[in-house]
């Protein structure tokens, strides 16, 4: 039950902050996407399976605050989730290093298909030269970011490993 409280606090705080403070960071027209990095950080420690059921709810939750079409932040966050924890799954070792790698790895996979999916139902402007440019700096953006967001991912989910945190 613990667990399940935590992890809907992780959810919560990261939607508040990304809709509130994270807006109004904009580097070259992207913000770090908090929500995308927290998918990647618990596919990272509890495989894909976890990982899609996160990204998907989360994403959902996320969906309800943005202009873009409903559920496009959930299926990007989704594939993501299951992409980075099929990825770390063959993985020899894991550090710091490699959670910063799978942040920006998860932003260029979820700022694609998110961009794709919204140019293919005909949001206009997602399929641009520009969208690269956002795609490239968000996913850098979510690198930035994703040791906090990992440690705090550790907290929710309370995981044995890398208890260094």
């Amino acid at each position: 039950m613990q667990r399940r409280l935590r992890v809907l606090l992780l959810v919560f705080s990261l939607v508040i902050l990304q809709t509130t403070i994270f807006t109004h960071l904009h580097v070259f027209g992207a913000i770090p996407d908090l929500l995308l990095v927290a998918t990647v950080a618990v596919a990272y420690n509890e495989g894909p399976q976890t990982g899609t059921l996160f990204g998907f709810f989360s994403g959902l939750v996320l969906d309800l605050f943005l202009v873009s079409p409903f559920g496009l932040s959930a299926i990007s966050n989704s594939v993501t989730g299951w992409a980075i924890g099929t990825f770390q799954a063959g993985m020899a070792f894991q550090t710091r290093r490699t959670q910063v790698f799978l942040a920006a790895l998860g932003g260029v996979i979820g700022g694609t298909v998110f961009m794709v999916v919204g140019g293919v139902v005909g949001v206009a402007g997602y399929l641009s030269l520009y969208s690269v440019q956002v795609i490239v700096a968000g996913s850098i953006w979510d690198a930035v970011v994703s040791v906090p967001i990992f440690m705090f991912v550790h907290w929710a989910l309370m995981t044995e490993h890398l208890r260094r945190y």
